[in-house]
């Protein structure tokens, strides 16, 4: 997998320099001499890449420009360069996410190993990207009504309750209990809720760990949490 690094400094020298090293890693370099070059040219967060930083540069400084970059949704993992930062900037950094926060000059080890950090944050984040693409494809094929159900059942209500608010009857909730669990590929109800909390549709603080397990237990008449159809 080739590896593309992006870096951001104002010093044409050490840009230079430090480009012919990476490249002698077998690293693509793509250079740039001020964050707002970078801003025009808006990378693709898609190919494996990550970026090299100055800290401190005419015009849009790093932090300002990482803060930019995470409202724009950008993924590309950063690593701080400078030969000016403090204690202070380098927490506020990595507070915001940033990978690492070297000084200048770097040794090569240091930052040969701070970009293998860097990539494994990103092929991690691309991994959880696209398993929740997955989960919402999921959940996007149930019917309204099935998502109705769907959105009620993670909540912990039992079969009359969901039937009562819906106005229908258990019989025809538990048919639409088995469609959802068939179009979301679950075997349980705490598979159904944990693909609800990580695409953001179920509040934690609306199914306390206690009451889901309670719910399990009154759905499956045991301690097993395999979804009992019949419920």
């Amino acid at each position: 997998m080739r590896i593309l690094i992006h870096l951001v400094d104002d010093d044409m020298s050490f840009r230079t320099a430090l480009a012919r090293l990476l490249r002698t890693f077998g690293y693509d370099v793509e250079t740039y001499r001020s964050a707002g070059e970078f801003l025009k040219k808006r990378p693709d967060s898609n190919i494996p890449s990550c970026i090299l930083l100055d800290a401190q540069m005419p015009g849009l400084s790093g932090p300002e420009l990482q803060e930019r970059l995470a409202e724009l949704g950008s993924t590309l993992p950063i690593i701080f360069l400078t030969g000016h930062g403090d204690i202070p900037m380098s927490v506020r950094a990595i507070k915001a996410g940033a990978e690492d926060f070297l000084t200048k000059p770097v040794s090569k080890d240091a930052l040969i190993n701070a970009i293998g950090r860097a990539m494994a944050t990103y092929s991690a984040a691309r991994d959880r990207d696209a398993q929740l693409r997955c989960l919402r494809i999921r959940v996007g094929t149930l019917t309204p009504r099935e998502k109705e159900v769907y959105e009620l059942v993670v909540q912990g209500k039992l079969n009359k309750q969901i039937a009562f608010d819906l106005g229908t009857t258990e019989r025809t909730i538990k048919a639409h209990r088995h469609k959802v669990m068939e179009k979301t590929q679950v075997r349980s109800l705490a598979e159904l809720v944990s693909i609800a909390e990580r695409l953001g549709t179920l509040s934690s603080a609306r199914l306390a760990s206690e009451d889901l397990l309670q719910s399990l237990r009154i759905e499956s008449g045991s301690t097993n949490s395999h979804w009992n159809y019949a419920s």
